[in-house]
């Protein structure tokens, strides 16, 4: 694992690289606007999928960096990623865009731009909270490539079913919340909640060369 710190205009990002022994593709993925990259999906996913051939780079966004406690306005965060992709292009390799809540959103808006193989939308905010008249679905409609979404069944920010049909795969988590965290009575442990994030991810990848 290495990090490096890259300069944009929203400022100084930071990519965390978990990179695979032969690696075919990498997976960018930048976190939510309540969190940072220790979130548990991202923690996951960096651990399992070096293993299956998928450099993994956690991208944090300038605030993060900067420690400010509030995310700025959408296209601070996609001038930020834009500034970032450069160096995720590095490589050489094909990069899926990804990232959680707001992290996917970003991710949705620019794939098409920044030449994306994919997105990997973890718990994509569909609306805000109780509040499903004020739809996002045309950010991951408009994204252009094939796209993923991995969607706790109790996010309030859009349960699975309130999904539109479009060209994206969506797999559901089961009782997970916005953070894909699954309450004591449920019938999956938080850790099998996990596999099954990791378990898509690395089969949908899989599928991508």
């Amino acid at each position: 694992m290495t990090s490096e710190t890259v300069e944009t205009e929203a400022g100084t990002a930071r990519v965390t690289w978990h990179p695979a022994h032969k690696p075919r593709l990498v997976l960018a993925a930048s976190h939510g606007a309540g969190g940072g990259i220790e979130a548990r999906d991202l923690k996951a996913l960096a651990a399992v999928l070096p293993a299956h051939g998928v450099t993994v780079a956690l991208v944090e966004q300038p605030w993060r960096v900067a420690g400010k406690k509030v995310a700025p306005a959408p296209k601070t965060l996609d001038a930020g990623w834009r500034g970032v992709w450069p160096a995720l292009a590095e490589p050489g390799l094909p990069v899926i865009s990804g990232g959680r809540s707001a992290g996917a959103r970003v991710a949705c808006r620019t794939a098409a731009e920044l030449g994306a193989r994919a997105v990997l939308a973890l718990s994509f905010p569909l609306h805000p909270p109780g509040k499903p008249e004020k739809s996002r679905a045309t950010e991951l409609l408009g994204a252009g490539v094939p796209t993923l979404v991995v969607q706790g069944g109790n996010d309030p920010f859009g349960k699975p079913e309130e999904f539109p049909d479009g060209d994206h795969e969506l797999v559901e988590v089961p009782y997970g919340d916005h953070g894909l965290s699954v309450p004591k009575r449920a019938d999956i442990t938080q850790d099998q909640a996990l596999a099954v994030v990791t378990d898509a991810v690395v089969e949908w990848t899989g599928s991508l060369g």
